[in-house]
């Protein structure tokens, strides 16, 4: 058995985080090799791969089953290739570091059967966890790239605004005199 743990610091809150991770289809097109993604049900689905370990190149077909969804911290998955004695499992555990920041932790063991399992993992030691930090730094920056919050809204933003008859007067006050009223009203101290 082969395995690896891959750690990222995503700089999204949690809930963002998980409202992509639960979704399979996003995580197919992350995957180095994807072919054809199905999703057979909310748990299961098939995943067409082609993968290469030096001059061996070759397409597999992968069963997916996600065994436990506790989101937004933990999905457990396990899975089986089609046609090849090799099966494995992972996880995703997700935890939230502060209102905008989530750490997540991504596990895959690799377990080859048969005759052919010490070639398995003797090609698949080395190549595992690259590909496995691959995922999660693409993982990491497609979440910040779809989900990503804000960093700060700006200053004037979280001014209040005014209402009413201040409101008016100030729409006034910028229509009769301009820029230069505005400027000589910010440097004595009050807002524009």
């Amino acid at each position: 058995m082969i395995e690896t743990e891959q750690t990222v610091l995503i700089d999204v809150g949690i809930d963002g985080v998980w409202s992509y991770a639960r979704d399979m289809r996003r995580w197919a097109e992350l995957l180095p090799g994807m072919r054809e993604f199905e999703v057979i049900d909310e748990d299961d689905s098939r995943w067409v791969l082609k993968v290469g370990v030096g001059g061996l190149v070759r397409t597999v077909n992968v069963r997916v089953h996600v065994d436990e969804w506790a989101g937004p911290e933990r999905v457990l998955f396990t899975y089986k290739l089609e046609g090849d004695p090799v099966d494995g499992g992972g996880s995703y555990f997700a935890t939230p570091k502060g209102d905008r920041q989530t750490e997540v932790v991504l596990k895959v063991q690799v377990k080859g059967g048969g005759p052919m399992a010490p070639m398995w993992e003797a090609m698949g030691r080395p190549l595992l966890p690259q590909l496995a930090r691959g995922f999660a730094d693409q993982l990491k920056a497609a979440i910040e790239r779809e989900v990503a919050q804000p960093a700060e809204a700006p200053a004037a933003a979280a001014q209040p605004q005014p209402s009413g008859l201040m409101a008016w007067l100030k729409r006034l006050w910028r229509s009769l005199f301009g820029s230069k009223a505005q400027q000589a009203t910010q440097e004595a101290g009050g807002s524009s």
